[in-house]
């Protein structure tokens, strides 16, 4: 097991958590996680004897809590820089939620000469989740606003408010809300920086990634749940499928936004046939 920091362009500390031998996944959080929202996944795929990484996306965790830079082009950057000091080759991508962004931008900007081999979405932001005339499907601007006036106002208790209600779908009738998973989802988020959660709000809601998933030749699954109260699944994964160039969507009836924590055992089999196919 090795724990480290790899330097960003302009000097940002990412950290990193790298385990195992064999065929390497890189792991992307969603916001405003850290790398430790993927142990269902790091440990299942190390005992499948892959080699698994996830790191902390720059303002969260343990990377530097940057006051710019926090946006999907330097994102990406840091995941190349990841990817480099590590000499990773060959690596499948993981992205789930804003990590999804992340990690089409990457695998679309970065992944070229056998860097990135293989790309999967889980409950992923792409194409684009804002509503616009583009988008006529998507969220409205006020519901990012709402987030954007919740974490200035009191981030401690909006980190509370979303893991207990629509991420795990615990607000569903007859749902029964896993106290150890809200306090590490708090845990997670307030280990970051105020300042690039921010500014990531806007990475995740507004960012347009239809170039980068018609750039994409890599293999590609897309993975959503239909009762996604986070990313809308109808403005997501069915879109996101259709303009890959070799995607496969895969949809989950009535799982959650975090399903990949909530329902690990069979995201975590499907992600395996993914990954040996």
């Amino acid at each position: 097991m090795s724990t480290g920091f790899a330097t960003a362009k302009d000097g940002a500390q990412i950290y990193y958590n790298d385990m195992g031998q064999g065929q390497p996944i890189v792991f992307h959080h969603g916001w405003p996680l850290s790398g430790d929202d993927w142990d269902a996944q790091m440990m299942f795929f190390l005992n499948q004897g892959f080699r698994v990484i996830a790191h902390d996306r720059r303002g969260h965790g343990r990377s530097t809590q940057t006051f710019d830079g926090n946006e999907m082009d330097t994102y990406a950057a840091d995941v190349a820089a990841v990817v480099d000091h590590l000499g990773i080759k060959g690596a499948y991508h993981v992205g789930h939620s804003t990590g999804g962004g992340e990690a089409t931008r990457y695998v679309a900007r970065h992944g070229g000469g056998g860097r990135a081999a293989k790309l999967v979405l889980i409950g992923a932001v792409p194409p684009v989740m804002v509503k616009s005339d583009k988008n006529p499907g998507g969220t409205p601007i006020e519901a990012f606003d709402g987030y954007r006036s919740a974490l200035a106002a009191n981030r401690a208790q909006l980190y509370v408010d979303i893991p207990a209600g629509p991420f795990y779908g615990f607000n569903r009738p007859g749902a029964k809300p896993i106290q150890g998973v809200i306090d590490n989802w708090w845990r997670q988020g307030m280990m970051g920086g105020l300042k690039a959660h921010y500014d990531c709000i806007k990475a995740f809601s507004e960012t347009d990634f239809t170039d980068d998933l018609k750039s994409i030749d890599q293999p590609a699954l897309v993975m959503h749940g239909t009762d996604d109260q986070i990313v809308p699944y109808a403005d997501a994964g069915p879109l996101s499928a259709k303009l890959l160039k070799n995607g496969t969507l895969k949809s989950y009836d009535g799982f959650p936004h975090g399903m990949a924590t909530t329902h690990a055992d069979v995201i975590n089999a499907d992600l395996l046939a993914f990954f040996k196919s």
